[in-house]
């Protein structure tokens, strides 16, 4: 017996159906902003992270729903690369922090002006309004996510956000 979506779940289908959509252009155009700075979508992720101050993998993985071992990928490479770098812990002897070098605040600053160009015009085109009352559904979704109602299976362990970088 196929059991029929709400008129809710059908609304939630369609966003989230939107929502790889938007994701997809989301991270092309991030690509293609990071051209030649030596920077991806999924590494300009990781340092913006670090930005306001060092944080564990575990926790950029945390901030950014991305699981901590996808985080710790590219973090090595960031840090190969000169930038970022891994600074002793205070909290755990084992767990590094990660912080930006003044190479990956120069990347940040080089992506920054065509972000800001390009963030403006997609923004203006949609209205600030509307951006803000979408990213109040988001939170309410993601609340809900987190909530015992976001379990795909109710009798499973609750397991934390997963999200390949």
């Amino acid at each position: 017996m196929a059991i029929e979506r709400s008129e809710a779940g059908d609304a939630l289908t369609d966003l989230a159906l939107r929502i790889f959509r938007v994701s997809g252009r989301l991270l092309a155009a991030a690509d293609e902003m990071t051209e030649g700075s030596g920077l991806t979508a999924a590494r300009w992720q990781v340092l913006g992270a670090v930005l306001a101050g060092p944080l564990s993998v575990a926790d950029v993985g945390r901030a950014m729903g991305l699981t901590r071992q996808s985080v710790q990928r590219l973090a090595d490479v960031l840090v190969a690369e000169g930038i970022c770098e891994y600074l002793d812990n205070p909290a755990h002897r084992r767990a590094k922090l990660l912080a930006p070098t003044a190479k990956g605040r120069a990347a940040i600053a080089e992506v920054h002006p065509i972000q800001a160009e390009w963030t403006s015009r997609v923004g203006d085109a949609v209205g600030a309004v509307a951006l803000r009352d979408a990213v109040a559904t988001l939170d309410a979704i993601l609340a809900a996510l987190d909530s015992p109602h976001g379990k795909v299976k109710p009798d499973a362990p609750a397991r934390g956000p997963r999200k390949r970088a």
